[in-house]
This record gives C-alpha cells, sequence and structure tokens, in this order.
C-alpha cells in the first residue's frame, strides 16, 4: 500500500482504501471541482501549516462564505454519501470550530498519508496545488476545527473549500419500446417553442416553450417554414430542428447489426446517441462531442466505425495545451475506442446536446454508467477496468 507494506486487515491503511466506487450510483464517489486554488496536504495541516501554506485564509473564507453559487451554502449535503445527513450548516460548522469524530484513522495525532500519489515525502506537508479548470472525487470527508477536508481516492488531503460540489446532470436518456416509440425527438436545447401550425396563414404561432431535453412523440409529418424544418407532434403542435433532434428507426441495417450485435450510432450533428441490440433500439439519449463540430479541428470527434476496446470505471484525463489546460481526475464510465477518444461520463458540465469536448463523446453520467454496464467487453465484478479487447461494442459515429 503506498511506502507501506502489511498483512493485517484491520491496519488503518486497509480500512481506508476498502471504499469501492459505488457503481449502482450515477457518480461513483463524491466529486467536486476546484473554484478556488490552494494546496493539497499530506496531514490535516495546524495552524502553523495555515499560516506557512495559506496566508490568505480568512480572505479566502469571507469569499467562500459569501459565493452562493459554490461556497458555504451550496451543496454541504453532497459531501455525505456515505453519511448520514447533515444537522449543522457549513458555516456553522465553522463558526463553532466542530471536528468529527470518525476523522480516518491514518489522520489522527498528526499523522500522514501513504504516497499512494508518488508526492507524500516524508516530512512534507504542502505535497501539492490545485487550480481551476481541475475536478477530482473523494473517498472521505470530515470536520477538523470547524475546517471540511476531502480525501482523494488516491488518500491525499484537500480542503473543501476550494472545490465546488458536484451533483451530476439529471439526465437520463429514454427506453425505446417503454418509454417512447419511434419517431420522437429529444428536446437538444433550452428555449424549444410549441409551434401552432395555421394553414390559412401558412405560419407558426408561438404556443408556449416545451421542457429542455424532453421526449416528444411525434406523428412523421414535417414541413419547412421559412427555411426552417418542423416536426409535428402526436398532440397536435410542431417543434423545430434549431432545438430538436429526431430520432428514427435505422433506414440501412449494418452489417453488426444484422449480425444481432450491440452497437450504438452517434449523430454528431444531432448530438444524440442511439443504442442497438442488433436491428432492435433500445435506449437513446443526448451526448455532447468535440466542441469543433463537424469541422476537423483539434477539439473534432473522430468519425468513423470503431469498437470499444479498453474500459475503466474511473481514469483521469487532461490536457497542457496552452490555453486549454485541465486535470480532470476519476473520470467516470469511461469506454476508450481510439487513441485518445473515449465515451465517458462528466461531472463538469451539463450541456448534453450541445457540442462541448475536447473530442471524446460525453455522457451524463447516469447514462454513461448504464452503457458502461451495457457495452463490451464486460468488466467482472470489483475491478477497476478490461482491456484490449478486438470484439467490444461497436460504434458508428457520423455527421
Amino acid at each position: 500500500i503506498g511506502d507501506k507494506v502489511t498483512d493485517k486487515l484491520d491496519d488503518p491503511i486497509v480500512l481506508a482504501t476498502q471504499r469501492r466506487p459505488d457503481l449502482s450510483q450515477k457518480l461513483p464517489y463524491m466529486y467536486g471541482t476546484v473554484t478556488r486554488g490552494g494546496p493539497v496536504y499530506s496531514r490535516i495541516p495546524t495552524e502553523s501549516d495555515l499560516a506557512e501554506f495559506e496566508p490568505g485564509l480568512q480572505k479566502h473564507i469571507k469569499k467562500w462564505k459569501e459565493d452562493e453559487v459554490s461556497g458555504a451554502s451550496y451543496g454541504n449535503e453532497l459531501w455525505f454519501k456515505w453519511k448520514a445527513p447533515p444537522t449543522t450548516s457549513a458555516w456553522d460548522a465553522w463558526e463553532q470550530k466542530l471536528t468529527d469524530k470518525d476523522i480516518p484513522k491514518y489522520l489522527l495525532n498528526g499523522g500522514s498519508v501513504p504516497n499512494l500519489s508518488g508526492l507524500a515525502k516524508p516530512g512534507v506537508v504542502k505535497i501539492d496545488q490545485v487550480d481551476r479548470k481541475q475536478g477530482a472525487a473523494f473517498i472521505e470527508s470530515f470536520l477538523s476545527d470547524g475546517r471540511r477536508y476531502n480525501v482523494t481516492t488516491d488518500l491525499r488531503v484537500v480542503p473543501a473549500d476550494r472545490y465546488r460540489p458536484i451533483k451530476g446532470s439529471d439526465l437520463t436518456g429514454v427506453r425505446i419500446g417503454v418509454d417512447v416509440e419511434f419517431p420522437f425527438a429529444l428536446i437538444r436545447k433550452r428555449g424549444a417553442k410549441k409551434w401552432i401550425w395555421s394553414s390559412s396563414k401558412k405560419s407558426m404561432t408561438d404556443d408556449g416553450e416545451l421542457a429542455y431535453r424532453a421526449a416528444v412523440q411525434l406523428t412523421g409529418k414535417q414541413q419547412l417554414v421559412k427555411n426552417i424544418l418542423h416536426y409535428e407532434t402526436k398532440e397536435g403542435f410542431w417543434v423545430d430542428d434549431r432545438h430538436a433532434s429526431r430520432l428514427d428507426p435505422v433506414k440501412k441495417m449494418p452489417k453488426w447489426g444484422k449480425n444481432g450485435e450491440k452497437w450504438m450510432d452517434i449523430n454528431i450533428t444531432k448530438q444524440t446517441l442511439l443504442a442497438l441490440e442488433g436491428e432492435k433500439a433500445v435506449y437513446a439519449t443526448l451526448v455532447s462531442t468535440g466542441e469543433d463540430g463537424l469541422l476537423e479541428g483539434k477539439t473534432a470527434t473522430k468519425k468513423g466505425i470503431f469498437r470499444v476496446h479498453t474500459k475503466h470505471v474511473t481514469t483521469t484525463m487532461d490536457s497542457d495545451t496552452v490555453g486549454e489546460e485541465f486535470e480532470l481526475r476519476d473520470v467516470p464510465y469511461v469506454q476508450f475506442f481510439e487513441e485518445g477518444f473515449a465515451l465517458h461520463g462528466a461531472y463538469w458540465h451539463d450541456s448534453f446536446g450541445t457540442p462541448k469536448s475536447h473530442g471524446c463523446i460525453n455522457l451524463a453520467p447516469e447514462d454513461a454508467r448504464r452503457l458502461f454496464q451495457w457495452t463490451e467487453p464486460a468488466v467482472p465484478p470489483s475491478w477497476h477496468g478490461a482491456a484490449k479487447s478486438l470484439t467490444g461494442t461497436v460504434l458508428f459515429i457520423h455527421p
């Protein structure tokens, strides 16, 4: 275990690393993205440590208190994934200088983390720095002298007030044949309108807004009005293709579908994913492909026919490209289909239905979890991944 060897199952470090990812949840751990950069510690910092490494702490805490978007009043309950819900607010805990009774044993009495990260050198207190455009997962969260600290999956100690707790998108796809039938449309953009067609005026009248990401049943009829394509719904109103993506049965079945294989049809223009078992479509959802859309730029999603070859429950994704630097640890439910390209959950945004990624295919966490468990190669129970499959699920990625 890092820089320590033991055969004792009750060793505090062994107990600490027994926290497994919860694959029944859309996010397998607790997650946060950095909003206020700061230090990473090898232990719970003392007052002298804080004075040395966080000299502007009081100013930082004041900003944290006042920040309604990612500060003390936001998401404190998300740090209680494996505990009873909080009875004290984050700010009250700070003012009352509360300390939890269940601090990890290896951190008690000035104890330090084992060197799982490769950064925790003997005698070094501040072992790293976190900055904006970084995210991480956590396996523990506790109060010490009023301040909340989180423990990362590789057992580093970070102040929770440097992070915005992440709930993860509520988007979930639809089951075809259960929730919807072909043809149907997914509302991929906010501001979608219900349109009423006037045959006498040859025009559409605004009849209110549609819920973002709703699935609406279509009749199959469509028409161009002022060069905008509209689809008729079974409820009698119309939706337009600026905001809605129409899905229909596959018109020309590929050989892998005829052979009964599982496969996924990913449409970059529509920002949709359709999952099929042979010739039967079973699931559909919205995705976020590369920011460059249909262009062949640095952040375009690669088009073609691929197979899922490697899967990880979580892995790190990062970039050191100037101007595009980021580090996202513990990205959930990752399925690689080409070097540098994967289908995976995204905890750091909720813009599914819009091109957003650096080339990968971003999924809402729950969709990523379901598809991860549906595709081949299967990941055996308690394993973290499966690799180098030649018979993985097919991905057909096209404009």
